[in-house]
């Protein structure tokens, strides 16, 4: 599976009718809802903000609406292109902006087939590398040494908390755990207690 790289925009217009596609990554479902709403609030002005999304590293998580096209015209076409562009973790939202003049059923599933298309065409990916989340409690000496470590093999730490030991939450390529987990075992004489959480898989409910 791929991924995105960075966010990605692609207009298209059709008997004056605007359609931008915009490509964003989101890793979960409430992140996508998220990111709709505030598109909505980005374009107001906008007759229809239609979106798609697959997440998961099995792409088993979808989801998509047609806000007020015709039902099945707009974000389902917009999501069988992304379930066979064999990219992951990735949210299109298009933008319509009425041009006064009807589509029509089959031109509204082209066009927004064709606004999906364009903007995965502009688009860079790069191959998936799947990451576990991790806790890690560690005594208060070991804490740069640690860090060290965690900078190292690339880990992203999503929150620190400091009390009786260090507490440090994120995440990491799943080839490095191992690895990571016996240098600070040996750093912290055992001391260091490391937590890794399983990820579920679950329907978007969007």
């Amino acid at each position: 599976m791929q991924t995105l790289v960075a966010p990605a925009t692609a207009e298209i217009v059709i008997r004056n009718s605007r359609f931008i596609a915009e490509a964003f990554v989101v890793e979960e479902a409430e992140s996508a809802r998220e990111l709709l709403r505030a598109q909505k609030e980005l374009r107001p002005d906008a007759t229809h903000v239609v979106h798609a999304f697959v997440i998961g590293a099995n792409a088993n998580v979808l989801g998509c609406s047609d806000d007020g096209e015709p039902p099945g015209t707009a974000g389902r076409p917009a999501l069988e292109v992304l379930k066979g562009s064999g990219i992951t973790n990735i949210m299109v939202t298009i933008t319509r902006y009425f041009g006064g003049t009807k589509l029509g059923v089959g031109g509204l599933v082209k066009a927004y087939t064709e606004a999906t298309q364009e903007v995965l065409a502009k688009a860079e990916t790069q191959e998936l590398t799947e990451q576990t989340e991790f806790a890690l409690q560690v005594p208060y000496p070991c804490y740069e040494p640690v860090k060290r470590l965690l900078a190292e093999v690339g880990a992203e730490v999503t929150a620190e908390t400091f009390a009786d030991d260090v507490n440090i939450q994120g995440r990491m390529r799943d080839g490095e755990l191992d690895e990571f987990a016996r240098k600070v075992a040996d750093l912290s004489n055992g001391k260091a207690k490391l937590t890794v959480e399983e990820e579920d898989a679950a329907d978007s409910g969007l």
